[in-house]
């Protein structure tokens, strides 16, 4: 498809805004992104993934992506998690280490409470937000972050409580290389990660744009394959998207970061590709009549080298 812009968006990013919460052992620090101009903006809270990286997990990574849907009209909120690596020293044997897999959901409702506070403290923001239109987007762990928010339930390991994050504020969620069904996980990370075993997509009811690379092979947790990415479209109830992308592996083509040396397939075309049809696929499910999603579907299709296939149900 064609990646090309016209003329570059001039952007604005701000950090930290810094929330204090009772309870959490730090305080929860975000950034937030938002075209230069512009009103009634819909929102993006998007949940970083882990990974090697120590920046990428956390506010300060994932510009590709952000960059990307600010420029297209978003306000893209990023809260740095417990789970970073930027906290791993100082929280390393805090309850819920290392990876705070409840309170990543927790950050996510904590931010849409206060988000009257968050605009007022952006410069050249107060008063352009549409607090009605808002989406969640993840990418892998965040994925699974943005999976509960939208529905999917989970069973506590340590208590076997069933637990459920649906957030009703949340209109749409994007899910970026998010992980899949635990009935298969046999690799080193099950061990790691016991909740992702207990995933339940049947309830994951509020719509989502689901997007797998090809070539995702996440042997650290599954054999089954680039599939099981597939797998919070093929469990859940419509109405859902999946976006396969061609020759994509994890990153996605770098939505991460800027040449990170973990993206094993950079490619700033598709990084460009993702960034419009995740736009498309939010801007019509935010703003009922918009039909930016179908055109972008149209366009993929007729592309003579498409980045990728779309299904629906």
């Amino acid at each position: 498809m064609n990646t090309s812009t016209t003329a570059p968006v001039p952007v604005l990013s701000y950090s930290p805004v810094v929330l204090s919460v009772p309870g959490r052992p730090v305080d929860l620090q975000v950034r937030v992104s938002a075209p230069e101009t512009g009103s009634g903006l819909p929102v993006v809270l998007f949940s970083h993934g882990q990974g090697p990286s120590n920046n990428l997990s956390s506010l300060n990574g994932y510009a590709p992506i952000a960059n990307l849907w600010a420029a297209a009209g978003f306000v893209v909120i990023q809260p740095t998690h417990l789970g970073s690596r930027t906290l791993s020293r100082q929280l390393g044997d805090a309850p819920g280490a290392p990876y705070f897999w409840r309170s990543r959901a927790e950050d996510m409702t904590h931010v849409l409470d206060r988000l009257d506070e968050i605009e007022k403290a952006v410069p050249l923001l107060a008063g352009r937000i549409d607090h009605t239109k808002v989406a969640v987007a993840g990418h892998s762990f965040g994925g699974f972050t943005s999976s509960t928010l939208l529905g999917a339930k989970v069973t506590d390991p340590d208590t076997g409580e069933e637990v459920s994050f649906l957030e009703p504020r949340i209109k749409a969620g994007v899910l970026l290389a998010a992980p899949g069904r635990g009935d298969v996980i046999n690799g080193p990370m099950g061990q790691a990660l016991p909740v992702f075993a207990t995933i339940d997509f049947s309830t994951m009811t509020t719509p989502a744009l689901v997007v797998a690379g090809d070539e995702d092979d996440s042997r650290h947790f599954t054999d089954m394959g680039p599939d099981w990415h597939a797998d919070p479209y093929t469990l859940s109830p419509g109405p859902k998207s999946l976006l396969t992308l061609f020759g994509a592996g994890h990153a996605l083509g770098g939505i991460s970061g800027y040449d990170a040396a973990e993206t094993t397939d950079e490619s700033p075309e598709r990084v460009a590709a993702v960034g419009q049809l995740t736009s498309a696929y939010l801007r019509s499910r935010l703003h009922p009549g918009d039909n930016a999603w179908q055109t972008a579907r149209e366009a993929l299709a007729a592309d003579p080298a498409p980045a990728g296939r779309v299904e629906t149900k």
